[in-house]
Parts: structure tokens; C-alpha cells; sequence
């Protein structure tokens, strides 16, 4: 079965005796196929430099970062220090750490792509030449993705730690941002509020910033307790002028309590803004720690909701 050239059809036969869609003729008999044949370098040359410009392209980010650490140009200080291995393996921690988007899937598909070609080389020494280079550039992609595979698994317990850090710092913020609301409520009225009147309480007070309104979106009031404590001072009513003149039955609106208010205990929510696990924050009088610290005696505990 041989194409006719000339239309593209399917002749049977011998095509010098014409084609019998178009009568094209071929003028001889094919050509014999080359005795020498060159084999192709080309796949070889495409793993091999895949795995080579992977390779060098992070070492070359690792040894950048290392001059952003040390300063460019070197100092002598900073000179005795560039080949220290912790410095060489910090770089490398933030050079994959910021490639880790764009390294991995590049490998990948290195790594993927590489291994079909290696494998055609192999099964075609006829056509295909240059197997061990090609073996060269597949092993320095697996050390390249190794290398950063590595370096982003080690940096994760750290970042983990770091995030939630973090967070805490955030609710911590928010609890001192309480705290420093609850002492101008105290030096205004001279006693800190009462569970019922928290957030009113607090509210009411100047909040040019917003972070008052802002802590308070979290808090229960619930979770609050406000005693008096061991050197709580009774607080004097508010006589108006002229009380003799006026009926002693009539009470004074706005009276404060007869006593003050010194210490509070306040339940924050977790992370997960839930309350009531041992993951939440308890501030007792500004001091901040975890619920699971605290003892249970001394935590406030938020009544359940039928």
C-alpha cells in the first residue's frame, strides 16, 4: 500500500503504473533508506538542561540571599561567617520558603517530563544518543526538588509556631486594649462595672481609634466577674444640694453602688472565637493566661444556653 504524493490517496500496487485517482506516475522506485543514520542529541539536551537550570537557578537564589544577610560587598566580619553552614542552611530556608509556589510545580513537571524522555533515550539507542547526560539532568532535578522539598518541610513547624504567635499577640492586644478600658472606667466611677452593664459600660467611654468597639465584638459578658476583693472601699452616694428640702422617700437616680468594685475576671474566646474550651484566654486584674492554666475553681465559667 503506498500514498500517491500528488492526491493523498491510497494506491495498491506498484505506483509507476499510474495512480488511479489522478494518473500521477511515479518516475522510479523509492529510495533506499540511509545506510549511516545519525542519532538525534536533541532529547538528552532537554533533560539535561532542564535539571541544570533548576539546579543552578536555586543554588544561585540561595547564594542572593546569602549576600541580603551579609551585605554586599562583603565586610571581613561578614566574610568569616559566609561559608558558616547555619547561615547557608537559613538562605536556603527562605530562598525555598519563597520559591515554594513556583519550585515545586516546575520540578514537577521537570521531573515528569525528564523521565519519559530518559526512558525514550534508553529504549532507542538507535535514535537516541547522550543517556548519560540525560541520567545527569534527571538527578540534578531530583536533588533540586529534594533540596527544596526539604528545606520548605523543615521551616514549618517554626512558621506554624510563629503564626500562632501571632495570633496571640492579636488577642493579647485585644485583652490590654479591655483591660486599659476597664481602668478608665474605674478611675471615671470609681468601680469597675457590673457583669450587666460591661459593654454598655464600656462603650460609653472616649474611643477615638475604634479598638474599644472593636475588642468588644468578642466579649461575653457572661464570661465576666467583677469582686470586690480584698480592699474594696465603700463608695459615698451623690448628695445633692438642698436634700433637706426634699422628700427622704424620693431615691436619688444614678446612685452609685454602695460598694466598689476592685478585681475582675474575664473569659476570652479562642482562636476559633468558641468559648468554653481550654484553649480560651482568662485575664483575672490584666494578667493573661490560657484556660487550661488557670484553676478550675478560679475561671469563670459561661452558663449553657437551652
Amino acid at each position: 500500500m503506498i500514498i500517491c504524493p500528488s492526491c493523498g490517496s491510497t494506491v495498491d500496487g506498484d505506483l509507476c503504473l499510474g495512480c488511479a485517482h489522478c494518473g500521477a506516475r511515479a518516475i522510479g522506485p523509492p529510495l533506499a533508506n540511509a545506510e549511516h543514520q545519525l542519532r538525534s542529541y536533541g532529547r538528552a539536551t532537554i533533560v539535561a538542561a532542564s535539571g541544570a537550570v533548576l539546579l543552578a537557578g536555586f543554588l544561585s537564589l540561595v547564594i542572593a540571599t546569602l549576600f541580603q544577610f551579609k551585605g554586599f560587598p562583603l565586610r571581613l566580619s561578614a566574610l568569616a561567617n559566609f561559608v558558616d553552614l547555619s547561615g547557608i542552611l537559613a538562605a536556603g530556608e527562605v530562598a525555598a520558603w519563597r520559591l515554594k509556589w513556583v519550585a515545586l510545580p516546575v520540578a514537577i513537571a521537570v521531573l515528569w517530563s525528564g523521565a519519559r524522555l530518559v526512558r525514550g533515550i534508553s529504549k532507542n539507542p538507535d535514535l537516541f544518543i547522550g543517556l548519560r547526560a540525560a541520567r545527569a539532568g534527571f538527578a540534578a532535578s531530583i536533588v533540586a526538588t529534594l533540596m527544596v522539598a526539604t528545606l520548605i518541610a523543615v521551616t514549618v513547624p517554626e512558621r506554624v509556631r510563629r503564626h500562632q504567635w501571632g495570633v496571640e499577640a492579636g488577642y493579647y492586644a485585644q485583652a490590654y486594649t479591655i483591660q486599659r478600658a476597664l481602668l478608665e472606667y474605674r478611675a471615671l466611677h470609681g468601680t469597675l462595672p457590673p457583669a450587666d452593664d460591661l459593654v454598655k459600660g464600656l462603650s460609653s467611654l472616649p474611643d477615638r481609634d475604634g479598638s474599644i468597639a472593636e475588642a468588644l465584638r468578642f466579649v461575653d459578658p457572661n464570661g465576666y466577674q467583677a469582686t470586690t476583693g480584698p480592699f474594696a472601699s465603700r463608695v459615698k452616694p451623690l448628695v445633692l444640694r438642698g436634700g433637706a428640702l426634699r422628700n427622704t422617700a424620693t431615691k436619688v437616680i444614678g446612685d452609685p453602688p454602695g460598694v466598689s468594685f476592685t478585681t475582675y475576671v474575664l473569659r476570652l474566646p479562642s482562636e476559633h472565637r468558641l468559648f468554653g474550651g481550654d484553649d480560651d484566654f482568662v485575664m483575672r486584674d490584666g494578667m493573661i493566661m490560657k484556660a487550661s492554666e488557670v484553676p478550675s475553681s478560679s475561671v469563670v465559667t459561661r452558663p449553657s444556653v437551652p
